[in-house]
């Protein structure tokens, strides 16, 4: 089991609170991913579920048992942190049974426990090799393996791809997906890498100056941000977001076009468009015309910035095969059941 209940959690360094009143629910065998901008307190918020760092005020539970007051050693939990902190001098099966020996237990259960979490992670071969002699991802195999031979409750990685190249991290990605799928266990992930955010989580957290902003799954995110701020944090580009105003039973951007509503938006002052949900046309159609900017080639997409003048910065995803120059002037049409209404407090108008 592995549920883990958050309540009112709150974190003090001295006058300064960082972490304010945080309520949570993490379900056994969930896949939580933590999110947000430098600083918001993700990394905190793990640490203190793991005990690495005290609960100033607030509760939390494991399987229903308080231990707030409970030292790591005592919570069944395991962390992999960013840095892999191997014993340089200790082979892969060493490192990965040091944990066990230390606890006293049986050499035969190491090594049974040892060969299993070789074999989940395909360390099969590298298990007389020390960490010198390993890449950045097998390296980071290993951390996840000492974690795996502990049977935690939970598991609570802290940026553990930080460290690797680009290729490295969509191969560990997949691998600590997989393993999720195996081990069936609850696992808390830290990140400020939106793309493995939505890769990974069956929920995602999106935090902001210590307090949640909004809780839900990555399409539920992607589609349906609560506010602005996730509108523009979830997404790779983030979703658009312009001025408008609403007249009658439709919205204007500056300088442009009646768009129709969905549902009732009335008061609307901002209109969220994701980038692939419009349509480029000729000027003089859809919601306003923009001014080719900047044209980014990525292959299959081509992304492209248009000037539109009041209506600001917009970026458009096309067809990678597109023949658009700059300088080119061109309509855009939002896609009515892909726009998003924001009030000026900035929360989502439903």
């Amino acid at each position: 089991m592995g549920a883990i209940s958050l309540n009112a959690v709150e974190k003090w360094f001295g006058e300064v609170q960082v972490i304010k009143g945080i309520d949570l629910e993490i379900r056994n065998g969930e896949f939580v991913v933590f999110v947000g901008p430098s600083g918001c307190g993700k990394s905190t918020l793990l640490r203190m579920i793991g005990g690495l760092e005290d609960i100033s005020r607030g509760s939390m539970d494991i399987d229903g048992q308080d231990v707030t007051d409970q030292p790591p050693s005592k919570r069944g939990l395991s962390m992999v942190f960013q840095s892999y902190a191997l014993y340089p001098h200790m082979s892969v099966r060493d490192n990965m049974g040091f944990s066990l020996k230390t606890a006293g237990a049986p050499k035969a259960e190491i090594a049974a426990k040892v060969d299993a979490a070789a074999a989940t992670l395909k360390l099969e071969d590298y298990l007389e090799r020390r960490p010198k002699d390993l890449s950045g991802g097998q390296r980071q195999r290993v951390a996840i393996g000492r974690s795996i031979v502990r049977d935690p409750t939970a598991f609570l990685f802290d940026e553990p791809l930080s460290n690797l190249d680009a290729a490295l991290r969509v191969e560990m990605r997949h691998e600590i997906s997989k393993l999720h799928q195996t081990l069936d266990a609850t696992m808390i992930y830290v990140t400020h890498d939106q793309v493995e955010a939505m890769t990974l989580a069956d929920r995602i957290v999106v935090l902001d100056a210590g307090r949640i902003i909004q809780v839900g799954t990555p399409r539920e995110l992607y589609t349906r941000p609560a506010n602005t701020f996730v509108a523009q944090f979830i997404g790779s580009p983030k979703m658009n977001v312009v001025p408008c105003e609403t007249k009658g039973d439709g919205y204007v951007v500056p300088g442009g076009r009646s768009g129709p509503y969905t549902a009732s938006a009335a008061g609307a002052t901002q209109v969220g468009i994701r980038p692939e949900h419009i349509e480029v046309g000729a000027a003089g159609t859809g919601q306003c015309d923009g001014t080719v900017d900047v044209i980014e080639y990525l292959g299959a997409d081509t992304f492209v910035l248009f000037d539109c003048g009041g209506a600001g910065a917009i970026n458009v995803r096309i067809s990678g095969d597109a023949d658009l120059k700059v300088g080119d002037v061109l309509g855009l049409t939002f896609d009515p059941e892909r726009t998003v209404f924001f009030g000026a407090d900035g929360d989502a108008i439903p």
